[in-house]
């Protein structure tokens, strides 16, 4: 970025999942444009998603997505100071096509390249909506592949608290959903039908890792879940869909809350975020702003467009690697299993 320039332009890409996306962010807090293509119509016939076709999918979609988001932020390459893309975590085909789309504009266009980690990105979403937040705080990432509990200690630079010891919680949401008959995408749907529900209906296991007091676990809970199901259904009584639904969500939210609220306590932060798809669950939300109100601690969550994958929250992400000097270089690849910290 030249010295004198008051303006950065990031053109961000997005693709590790099932949204294919592109953005224009000034300065790494305003977002001119946020253009999401989503696969959720088309993978919800198969109960999830087919890496495969959301491959395809994107190809098919990459480039009017970030003609879209270029037109609508009125700016043109030119203007753009640098290319942000995700290069991982995610399906290694889905990123792929962001990343070869990402390096073909940076190298044509001459523009540097910034390689930016997914959940890098879901973190640097509450940015966006809130210009007093700023590190150091704990953020909570939940997400339907990711569980992590961290402290942000300054932009781009994160101390893991806590992670998934199996299943991430989206993952439990989405398979139990299916189960039940609720479809695809599993944590709208649960949310959705928990608000009829009795939260205390049905008891759940909540699982702790011994020794490793902000680790989760969910495949317990999980499978329970599924026990239930199955249980009903062969003894032929009905199963009470809503009750499940709030029992399983409130079974989920309390292992998050109870470990994220703590954590900032003990840790000293007065600060907690909540990133990722699951962030927007609404009770979820609830609960933990009353936590946060109880302990004296500022709670901060994006709005639902910024929880789910975009590319704003990468642009974002990208910005503030592009300050300190981050840049990759032509031989930048999907990474599926990329650890956050890594680059």
């Amino acid at each position: 970025m030249e010295a004198d320039k008051e303006e950065c332009l990031i053109l961000a890409i997005e693709s590790s999942c099932d949204e294919t996306a592109a953005s224009v962010v000034k300065n790494g807090r305003q977002v001119l444009s946020n253009v999401i293509s989503s696969q959720i119509a088309l993978h919800t016939q198969f109960g999830g998603v087919v890496p495969e076709i959301a491959s395809r999918k994107h190809i098919e979609r990459i480039n009017q997505v970030i003609e879209q988001a270029l037109a609508d932020a009125g700016v043109t390459l030119n203007d753009v100071d640098a290319i942000g893309v995700t290069y991982g975590p995610g399906l290694v085909g889905a990123l792929l096509v962001g990343v070869a789309e990402a390096k073909a504009i940076a190298f044509a266009a001459k523009k540097p390249l910034v390689g930016v980690h997914h959940i890098e990105g879901h973190i640097s979403a509450n940015y966006i909506e809130h210009p007093d937040l700023e590190p150091p705080f704990v953020c909570l990432i939940v997400s339907g592949g990711h569980t992590h509990l961290v402290i942000v200690k300054d932009y781009g630079e994160f101390e893991i608290l806590g992670r998934t010891r199996d299943d991430a919680a989206g993952e439990a949401f989405d398979k139990v959903a299916r189960a039940v008959g609720l479809g695809y995408p599993g944590g709208p749907k649960i949310d959705e039908a928990a608000r009829g529900g009795n939260p205390c209906a049905v008891e759940f296991p909540r699982a702790k890792v011994e020794g490793f007091p902000y680790d989760f676990s969910f495949s317990g809970l999980k499978s329970a879940a599924l026990n239930y199901i199955n249980k009903e259904r062969m003894t032929g009584r009905e199963i009470p869909v809503p009750d499940l639904a709030a029992s399983f969500q409130n079974a989920v939210v309390d292992a998050l809350v109870s470990r994220a609220v703590p954590a900032a306590k003990e840790y000293g932060y007065g600060k907690l975020a909540i990133a990722g798809g699951v962030a927007s669950n609404s009770a979820l939300r609830l609960a933990m702003s009353e936590e946060c109100r109880h302990a004296g601690i500022k709670f901060y969550y994006p709005s639902p467009v910024f929880c789910t994958d975009n590319a704003a929250m990468i642009g974002v992400a990208a910005y503030y690697e592009f300050l300190k000097g981050a840049r990759s270089g032509w031989d930048l690849n999907a990474v599926a299993n990329l650890k956050l910290g890594e680059r």
